[in-house]
């Protein structure tokens, strides 16, 4: 598994958080997820690429890419 840091934008509550939630469940459903929406940050441990993670929350409509 892999550990990724990710700046998504775009969260502004609970809903929110669980949509990007529910995006990275569909294509890895053994990922361990913490989001910090206050920070734009979403740590991701997972077995998918980053690409592949990234691609999934952009789908649902929230600006992702891997921090810096």
């Amino acid at each position: 598994m892999t550990i990724l840091n990710l700046m998504v934008t775009g969260m502004t509550c609970g809903h929110c958080e669980k949509a990007v939630k529910q995006a990275i469940k569909d294509v890895d459903a053994n990922a361990t997820i913490e989001i910090k929406r206050t920070e734009n940050l979403v740590i991701v441990d997972t077995a998918e690429t980053t690409e592949t993670i990234v691609a999934a929350i952009t789908a649902e409509g929230y600006p992702a890419s891997q921090k810096t």
